[in-house]
């Protein structure tokens, strides 16, 4: 398989939830609402608030690489909200909405999570081992 411009991710089985299918800018919004578990939900506003999180993740992300800053908690607490609403749909996710520049640091927060299986295979092609930690962020998660 070819990955073009990092515009999809595969699914792999996680916990059975699963299938192999090819999450792509079209189908992200149907595997989402698919996923989506949120008993105290009333309407679509919920719904796409929580979605917002993955971009408020991103900024994070974004402007930790620009200043060196992290706003760690915040982070943990956009991550754990999405996983309390969508279970292990986060993960291919995350990888799919936030760059590969940023993979790093969101590996850092999963693995913290416990969040992340071994050998978890990103996009059909990249295996999670072969992503490093963040340093600077383990020493963080570690002062908690």
């Amino acid at each position: 398989m070819e990955v073009i411009g990092g515009s999809w991710v595969e699914l792999q089985p996680l916990h059975n939830l699963f299938e192999y299918t090819m999450l792509t800018d079209d189908n992200f919004l149907l595997y989402a609402v698919k996923n989506y578990n949120n008993p105290s939900c009333t309407g679509m506003k919920e719904f796409e608030d929580d979605i917002k999180r993955f971009k408020y993740i991103k900024r994070l992300l974004r402007k930790y690489k620009k200043t060196g800053g992290i706003s760690e908690k915040l982070i943990l607490n956009h991550i754990i909200l999405l996983y309390n609403v969508f279970g292990a749909f986060i993960i291919p996710s995350l990888f799919f909405k936030i760059e590969e520049e940023h993979w790093s640091q969101v590996k850092t927060f999963l693995v913290f999570l416990n969040y992340l299986p071994d050998d978890y295979m990103i996009n059909g092609i990249t295996n999670e081992a072969e992503i490093p930690l963040d340093n600077f962020i383990i020493n963080k998660l570690r002062k908690i």
